[in-house]
């Protein structure tokens, strides 16, 4: 079985040879601002998060910047899973038994005694809780939790990713497998649209912990394992959250391994994706894991500048758009917020505040929503 899942990637080395750093130079990533309609608070507040994120020139030029770097994956194999996961992230892994796996991940001290459960809700095992392209990218609160910010969240550090895959070439001749540092990257977060996912209220669900980080990270990493990724791209895909550069963050990420593996029913040791005894990740450590976690790190800067920008937009939505007492804490605000940001950014918005200000900030958002007189 590991033969079969490390020729699904490297079965076609050959073709790798199109992709030499000449052909395949990292492109700045810059999506056009194009033309945001204006609509009132009313407008607003009926949206649902899907049409925020449909309607933002953002949103989908980051999706197509997605796509179009999964098409770059030259094994043919790799590159039709990577994208149809995107497209169809489908919650697999839930297709197990709950009340089993919440045992076992116990037993083994990954899951916290007074967890009842680690799957978000699911309707159908079968079909994506909503498109990838619509999803916030973190919690409520965190960074990019709005409509679409998931994929733009996505898109920086996959243009991060391929540029420190050229540079490590460029600067020290040393060669990362861009199919895998790709494919990690790419789906380090395919299951946040289910995790995620959008309330009445215009917010989303909480998040659970399991193995002590988000159940986003280990439910990704077990999709990829049962899908029957390659053990390289499950492993890559595993360093996104920590780097196995010591031997107190390599614990972190071999347990981050053995919950997905449990959750996935896979043995993470005969499958390749921990070393023989399961202690460390296979040994001598591969770069790539290292490129998916430097590249993993637009929430250094987004996670503060979207909670700083909230504070902000709330003196705005108040001041400006009545939007006060219990409303500045549930759908009005929640709407307005996602709106604006699903259109312009938390990160652009926050360089605008950052540089000129509130006043300059607060002009900026009327340009996205009419202000009440």
């Amino acid at each position: 079985m590991a033969g079969s899942r490390r020729d699904f990637i490297f079965g076609s080395l050959a073709a790798g040879a199109m992709f030499a750093v000449g052909g395949m130079t990292s492109r700045a990533f810059a999506a056009a601002p194009g033309e945001v309609k204006v609509i009132s608070l009313e407008e607003c507040v009926s949206m649902n998060p899907l049409s925020m994120a449909e309607s933002s020139a953002k949103v989908m030029a980051a999706w197509r910047y997605m796509k179009d770097s999964a098409n770059m994956i030259g094994n043919a194999g790799l590159r039709s899973a990577v994208l149809d996961m995107l497209e169809t992230p489908a919650p697999t892994v839930a297709e197990s038994d709950e009340k089993a796996l919440v045992a076992e991940l116990k037993k083994a001290d990954l899951l916290d005694e007074k967890a009842a459960g680690i799957f978000p809700v699911c309707a159908d095992t079968g079909r994506r809780p909503q498109p990838s392209w619509a999803a916030p990218g973190s919690g409520w609160g965190s960074h990019h939790a709005y409509p679409g910010g998931l994929v733009t969240h996505v898109a920086l550090n996959v243009a991060s990713a391929r540029a420190l895959c050229d540079n490590y070439k460029a600067v020290f001749d040393m060669d990362v497998d861009r199919d895998v540092a790709l494919a990690a990257q790419l789906l380090h977060d395919v299951h946040k649209p289910w995790v995620f996912q959008w309330k009445d209220d215009a917010s989303c669900l909480p998040e659970a912990t399991i193995a002590g980080t988000g159940a986003h990270h280990i439910l990704s990493i077990a999709e990829s394992m049962k899908r029957g990724l390659p053990a390289e791209v499950c492993v890559a895909q595993a360093c996104a959250h920590d780097h196995p550069g010591t031997p107190a963050l390599e614990a972190s990420v071999v347990n981050w391994i053995r919950a997905a593996a449990i959750i996935a029913g896979r043995d993470a040791v005969a499958d390749g994706c921990l070393e023989k005894g399961g202690k460390t990740l296979p040994l001598p450590r591969r770069p790539e894991g290292f490129v998916t976690h430097l590249a993993d790190h637009d929430w250094v800067l987004s996670v503060s500048a979207a909670q700083w920008l909230t504070v902000e937009l709330k003196k705005i939505a108040a001041e400006r758009y009545h939007i006060r007492g219990k409303d500045l804490e549930g759908r009005p605000f929640n709407s307005f917020r996602n709106y604006v940001l699903s259109q312009r950014s938390a990160m652009e918005l926050y360089a605008v505040y950052s540089r000129n200000g509130a006043s300059r900030l607060a002009g900026e958002v009327g340009r996205v929503i009419t202000a009440k007189s």
